[in-house]
């Protein structure tokens, strides 16, 4: 494994964030954000604060104008926590637009939120109409449309703002990495006939939080048959010796941003069967193949035209993506299969430096028995990739030892 690289400058992160996404708001033409999602708060102005909570509570949320002053609305009790972050100018008590917290006040509080949302427009983007939401009661969004504002997905630009990642997201990426693959050699060296999946996942997600981790999104760990098809979660199964384990770390680490990579293991000393080295072998080409393809300039249809062919009795049961960009969590863009194109729409694009990515692959027969997962995460370069997932590939699975 390689050193942890260096903490960036929290400033230089934070005001560089905010300024990408306002150049975005401004390709878009969108006056001003109300960010609702944790993770499209902490990247606006690096204020972090109970991520799972907030992601199904829409108690806290962040006002970003294009011009004037970022506005957090904190969690009643937790105004302390931001008053130094130099990426935040006021700080305001949320309006919790929920049922659980408003009960028969739901209408009263929506109009509130609402009102207090058009002051701010009014008076640091006065004339403006055009403002982005995210994820907020339907109430609370047409007061505010009936006073005169057109409403926008905030999506558009945030996405776009955090496919290109500045050089300190480049450095906490990699530094998010170094803590990921440190967990993941602990979860291969608890590999052992007997453990049950929880226990395994249990020293993975351990060493997450000891280095500083924020969560780990999924417990996507399986063993044996049960690792096809794909998405089936870590259980109670006692894994045997002999048997395929294979893990997907979808992380969010260090400073908020995501490592996520794949690997499959073999259980116990003994040798791998015929069968498990073509899973692995199968998914290894595809992996191979794919990355290869990941060059600035090259557009997303372009890779998918080229995209290594997965044979007709493991295509049933693919992984639903090729690529996808990753960041604080997964991210624009997806690339897919030529089969799961929309004829009705264009998504298209075109790979561009410091984008990170991750190549994705799962081959499992159609009629069942063990699959294999891997995927790899990438830094674009000007050139082509910088790979970040260094973790080891399994020698054994691979047939390199024999």
């Amino acid at each position: 494994m390689s050193e942890v690289p260096p903490a960036p400058d929290e400033t230089a992160l934070r005001l560089g964030r905010l300024k990408r996404l306002r150049a975005e708001m401004a390709r878009f033409d969108y006056a001003a954000l109300v960010l609702t999602d944790p993770h499209n708060v902490r990247y606006a102005t690096g204020a972090r604060n109970m991520m799972p909570f907030l992601l199904r509570n829409p108690a806290r949320y962040v006002f970003v104008p294009m011009e004037g002053p970022v506005v957090l609305f904190e969690f009643a009790g937790c105004e302390h926590m931001e008053r130094d972050n130099p990426a935040i100018d006021e700080i305001h008590v949320s309006t919790t637009v929920s049922y659980v917290a408003r009960g028969p006040l739901l209408d009263e509080t929506a109009r509130r939120w609402a009102e207090e949302i058009a002051a701010l427009m009014r008076q640091h983007c006065p004339g403006e109409t055009r403002i982005g939401l995210e994820r907020i009661d339907a109430r609370a969004v047409g007061y505010l449309a009936d006073r005169g504002f057109t409403i926008l997905d905030a999506q558009a630009p945030t996405e776009r703002a955090r496919s290109i990642k500045t050089p300190e997201e480049i450095a906490c990426s990699k530094r998010s990495m170094a803590c990921v693959m440190a967990a993941e050699r602990a979860l291969e060296d608890s590999i052992r006939p007997g453990i049950t999946e929880n226990a395994l996942w249990a020293e993975f997600h351990r060493h997450v939080i000891a280095n500083d981790g924020d969560y780990v999104e999924t417990r996507l760990l399986s063993s044996g048959e049960k690792t096809n098809p794909w998405f089936q979660e870590t259980g109670a199964r006692v894994i045997r010796a002999g048997e395929l384990v294979a893990h997907d770390t979808d992380v969010v680490g260090p400073h908020g941003y995501y490592a996520d990579f794949s690997r499959t293991f073999l259980c116990g000393d003994d040798r791998p069967t015929p069968e498990q080295r073509t899973l692995y072998r199968l998914a290894h080409e595809q992996i191979q193949h794919n990355m290869a393809l990941i060059k600035p300039g090259r557009t997303f249809r372009e890779i998918t035209e080229a995209a290594w062919k997965i044979p007709e009795p493991y295509y049933a049961r693919r992984y639903y993506l090729m690529i996808h960009g990753i960041g604080a969590t997964g991210e624009y863009p997806y690339i897919v299969y030529e089969a799961d194109y929309d004829s009705g729409q264009d998504y298209d694009g075109v790979i561009e430096p410091n984008m990170t990515l991750c190549a994705e692959s799962f081959i499992g027969h159609e009629e069942g028995g063990e699959g294999v997962k891997l995927e790899q995460q990438v830094l674009v370069t000007e050139t082509g990739f910088e790979l970040m997932s260094t973790f080891p590939l399994d020698e054994r699975l691979l047939g390199r030892e024999f």
